[in-house]
């Protein structure tokens, strides 16, 4: 259950959909998940599951989420909007 924003140094609680950015993501767990029984090597099979994140009006617009592997979710900034030129055509 979401209770607050995403970014860890916000404390604005989850109140609406409406107010803020809603994001749904697939993180994977590689620690959960099984041995495969008499393989000479274990390994694991990763855990994906779909998981949602909130980030409020404040950090909506600068900041976006993030997945690493080994890391999780992660605060980034948003990156700068291309900067459009108008071209004024000479008649």
């Amino acid at each position: 259950m979401l209770s607050k924003c995403a970014n860890s140094s916000c404390s604005n609680s989850f109140l609406y959909l409406t107010k803020g950015k809603l994001y749904r993501m697939e993180t994977e767990d590689a620690e959960t998940g099984t041995a495969i029984p008499g393989a000479e090597f274990a390994t694991k099979k990763s855990s994906r599951r779909l998981e949602y994140f909130w980030l409020c009006d404040e950090c909506a617009p600068s900041l976006t989420l993030t997945f690493k592997k080994g890391v999780g979710i992660k605060t980034a900034p948003k990156p700068a909007a291309p900067i459009q030129v108008a071209v004024a055509s000479a008649h």
